[in-house]
């Protein structure tokens, strides 16, 4: 099944099947946005900015697709892994396109190489003025818990973070998933809620950035929560286990 889901063909295929499916969720939902307003000086300044929002909602990110679309230059970091390959497809078609960046294992000199040149690239594109939108959960979790590396793109670049909160209803979440992907009918209700703007010192040292993200990571899981309570889903993901 992995060499199937691996062949070009079937990679296009999926990315214009997602793709079909995100176009179709931003366009009949109607979608409501808190804390919107936070946004306003980093769009008129023309900085750079970092989004961040869980990899679980990935099937409705673009609801905050007419936000970033103010921004005249969009990249989204994307797993170089086959499940990444069709998502970057997808997003591609949406206007996001791709910088391929994942952590490489210990001992695995190509991959280290290539993720150091996809930190570099990301950090040059903010640094230029674009925004960069992370799923800092994914590819592998822990689901909701943000991994270093934005972290470390916010501290070389000095731009600000926003972070995201996404839900919708009707909507299913596939619990046999790790990172419990909500997956939104068509013509439902869906909400944005946007926190920050945050950012991390020029100087921090480690235990700074540590710091930084376990509490950034409890904020937008509390934004994620506050989203699900304004669409109705807060008793449903509470009877989940979530």
């Amino acid at each position: 099944m992995k060499g199937l889901l691996r062949r070009p063909g079937v990679q296009a295929f999926l990315g214009w099947v997602l793709a079909g499916y995100l176009i179709l969720i931003r366009r009949t939902t109607r979608w409501r946005h808190e804390g919107l307003e936070a946004l306003e000086p980093m769009f008129t300044s023309g900085q750079g900015a970092i989004g961040l929002f869980w990899h679980g909602r990935i099937p409705l990110c673009l609801g905050m697709a007419a936000t970033w679309w103010r921004k005249p230059n969009r990249r989204c970091l994307v797993s170089p892994s086959s499940d990444g390959e069709f998502v970057a497809l997808a997003l591609e078609r949406a206007g996001f396109p791709a910088i391929r960046m994942s952590t490489a294992k210990k001992g695995d000199s190509a991959k280290a190489r290539a993720a150091v040149a996809a930190f570099r690239e990301a950090v040059q594109h903010v640094a230029g003025g674009g925004v960069l939108i992370i799923t800092p959960d994914g590819p592998r979790g822990p689901n909701e818990e943000i991994a270093a590396g934005a972290l470390q793109i916010a501290r070389r670049t000095g731009a600000p973070v926003f972070l995201t909160g996404l839900a919708a209803s009707p909507s299913i979440q596939i619990e046999s998933l790790w990172d419990r992907a909500m997956v939104a009918a068509p013509f439902g209700r869906g909400v944005c809620v946007w926190e920050g703007p945050y950012h991390v010192p020029p100087d921090a040292s480690d235990a700074e950035i540590e710091s930084l993200r376990a509490e950034w990571s409890a904020r937008m899981s509390a934004a994620t929560r506050r989203a699900e309570a304004l669409v109705g889903r807060a008793q449903v993901d509470r009877a989940a286990g979530g």
